[in-house]
């Protein structure tokens, strides 16, 4: 059976997202490469550096599906309504939008929880992984342990504001395995196990 896993750019201060969500600053990694990065499920591609496309296509090719929380989902438009990675996706909702209910909706809408939508994304998932989505979601897999890994392309910007990935956990630590460092141009990818 697969992980589930947890993937962030991040600032040096911690931000996935500046005020208002915006991320242009954040991502500015994702154009300033020389290496073609397709995006699964899309018909489009970065350009990165060749070390960080090695990466990600590697890491890429282990999402079998996705959760997410529905601010998540809001905030990125519903991705136009294709999920990213072009995996099923699970949002983990208290209000059901219904414009997207219907039977070619790529989207199933979670309201059972966190734990809920991970069992029906690993079901789906088989020996993939599920990766996990937004900053609440995060804190909640982590508080829960139920996340397994955490994967942050580091960019070099302090954000000063905007939306922390680690808020809300709590006083107790939770222990990290370092066991990935790529070096790249204009990011720093980081691989941590979650010590259970």
């Amino acid at each position: 059976m697969g992980k589930v896993i947890a993937e962030f750019t991040m600032s040096l201060d911690g931000f996935i997202a500046g005020l208002d969500n915006d991320v242009r600053r954040l991502f500015g990694w994702f154009g300033s490469g020389d290496t073609d990065l397709p995006v699964p499920g899309r018909e489009m591609a970065f350009k990165v550096s060749r070390a960080s496309a090695e990466h990600l296509r590697k890491e890429w090719g282990t999402i079998g599906a996705m959760v997410t929380g529905r601010g998540d989902f809001d905030a990125s438009e519903a991705w136009g309504g294709t999920p990213p990675w072009g995996v099923p996706a699970f949002i983990i909702t208290h209000r059901v939008p219904q414009e997207w209910v219907k039977e070619s909706s790529p989207f199933t809408f979670v309201t059972e929880g966190v734990e809920s939508a991970l069992k029906k994304a690993k079901k789906v998932a088989g020996d993939k992984n599920v990766v996990v989505g937004g900053s609440t979601i995060i804190q909640q897999c982590l508080k829960a342990g139920l996340l397994d890994e955490i994967l942050i392309d580091l960019a070099p910007i302090l954000l000063g504001a905007g939306v922390r990935l680690f808020d809300h956990l709590g006083t107790d630590p939770i222990d990290l395995e370092k066991i990935l460092v790529v070096n790249a141009p204009d990011v720093t990818h980081f691989k941590f196990r979650v010590v259970k």
